[in-house]
């Protein structure tokens, strides 16, 4: 009954490894890349750019 309760250990794997990975990526100064890409598809999607 116990073990039912208990929170899966993937997911929490999943989520540090996520969490890992962001602030790698912060490290090497991958936001402003990103961020100009999103800004790109959408400016695409609305039809502005």
């Amino acid at each position: 009954m116990k073990k039912c309760l208990q929170p899966p250990m993937a997911g929490i794997y999943v989520a540090i490894l996520g969490l890992v990975l962001m602030v790698f990526g912060s490290w090497r100064g991958e936001m402003p890349v990103v961020l100009e890409k999103a800004i790109n598809i959408c400016m695409e999607c609305i039809g502005i750019g």
